[in-house]
């Protein structure tokens, strides 16, 4: 199957795809900004924004935009946590980024009112590269209210 065709099918059935460049092994991309444009550009109001990461080695979360001391103490305790040199099976060298996002997740949902993102006043959305520099796509699904 080619990509055009994917493109296509996944268009019939209402889903966008963001785009992303990461420029580190490990880092956090504040993508709230790209899916309020989306909202915006849809034109939608009211229902939820579901977004997926269809990658094994990145996740979504969301956390505070304010400081970016946190982002750098997640990404720091996380590499501690799971380290990147480790005995692991898996022999491709990324075996702690497999687990990394597994521990974060691949999936958030939003609630979505009166075109608005419904977040808390320091919150944000943030693409998790734990495998990077890499290009790299995020699925977001609309779904109207009612």
């Amino acid at each position: 199957m080619n990509f055009r065709y994917l493109i296509q099918k996944i268009r019939r059935f209402g889903l966008r795809i963001l785009s992303i460049k990461t420029a580190k092994r490990i880092e956090m991309v504040d993508i709230t900004g790209d899916v309020r444009t989306i909202i915006r550009e849809e034109g939608f109001v009211d229902g939820l924004c579901h977004l997926f990461v269809p990658h094994t080695t990145a996740a979504l979360t969301i956390n505070e935009n304010a400081d970016p001391a946190v982002c750098r103490d997640i990404l720091n305790h996380l590499s501690r946590l799971v380290p990147p040199s480790s005995p692991y099976d898996h022999r491709e060298g990324n075996a702690d980024a497999h687990i990394k996002s597994s521990l974060v997740g691949p999936s958030e949902t939003l609630i979505v009112e009166g075109g608005r993102l419904v977040l808390g006043t320091w919150q944000a959305l943030f693409f998790c590269e734990f495998d990077g520099p890499r290009e790299r796509k995020v699925f977001v699904k609309l779904l109207p209210k009612g």
